[in-house]
């Protein structure tokens, strides 16, 4: 298979693709340096990956890693972190950070939480206090972290939930990244940013489809495919990124949520993903 060079001025840069599947390889660029594509983002939900430093982290290779909105709102607060000089400070790392919007504590944490039109009100899993997460309200978070990309607020359905709902649901997932664009324009002036939105429609080819259509109208920095590694199999996984990826534009990045094993980043890699977060490594050591 051969590579054909491939160069855009954007902040994604695709400098390699290979002829015989729709793996490229790219640079994206942040406020904190480039990252290299394909890139496998190591898990620190609460500001720390398990078991492994900082240095370590750098030492390792890993030139990004992912970060949880939520949790760190939840302890010790978005405010601490902020005074403390960012994210980057607070764990003495310089390079860049993503961070994801609680859009998928919204499936996992579903049993202590109500979803409705205007957001999502949780109830504090550490002192059962009542929370009321709004998209405006999970960006300003992620900005207070000084995150370098950060993700709309999204409805992660489950995988076993009914096409009816999966429409509802994915209605609602694109009047929140409408809601989250409109608030990130507002307050990004002193922050470089990038804004992503997520794809969804559950295990539904069409719906993908629809998803994708509708936040490419709206226009981000970058695009997530949300809502897999739910309860599928592995099969359903691969079919849902294919049905995705041919609607999302070709020099943005792209970004697998949530995936996976060694062999899931080969199949994502060969579909065109450039990003990929999971907890496994470090959960399982």
């Amino acid at each position: 298979m051969g590579l054909t060079l491939i160069l855009y001025s954007m902040k994604f840069v695709i400098e390699h693709k290979d002829s015989g599947s729709n793996a490229r390889c790219g640079k994206i660029e942040t406020s904190h340096g480039e990252v290299s594509t394909p890139a496998f983002m190591p898990v620190g939900t609460q500001a720390t990956v398990k078991s492994i430093s900082s240095q370590e982290l750098s030492d390792m290779g890993s030139e990004m890693f992912i970060s949880n909105a939520y949790h760190l709102y939840m302890r010790p607060g978005a405010e601490i972190i902020q005074k403390a000089g960012g994210l980057h400070k607070f764990m003495n790392w310089n390079g860049p950070i993503l961070t994801d919007s609680g859009g998928y504590q919204i499936f996992s944490l579903a049993g202590i939480r109500k979803l409705k039109d205007d957001g999502v009100e949780f109830q504090s899993h550490l002192n059962g206090e009542k929370i009321f997460l709004t998209p405006e309200k999970a960006i300003e978070i992620q900005m207070k972290l000084d995150s370098d990309i950060i993700m709309v607020l999204d409805e992660c359905p489950a995988a076993d939930k009914d096409k009816k709902y999966v429409e509802k649901s994915l209605e609602l997932t694109t009047k929140w990244a409408k809601r989250c664009k409109t608030f990130h324009a507002t307050r990004n002036t002193q922050h470089a940013t990038q804004l992503f939105g997520i794809v969804q429609g559950g295990m539904h080819a069409d719906l993908r489809k629809q998803s994708a259509k509708e936040l490419v109208e709206i226009g981000f920095d970058g695009y997530a495919i949300g809502g897999l590694s739910v309860g599928e199999d592995k099969d359903m996984m691969q079919d849902m990124t294919e049905a995705t990826i041919p609607h999302l534009p070709e020099d943005f990045s792209r970004y697998l949520m949530g995936v996976g094993t060694p062999e899931d980043l080969v199949e994502g890699v060969y579909r065109g993903v450039d990003m990929f977060d999971c907890v496994m490594p470090t959960r399982n050591a």
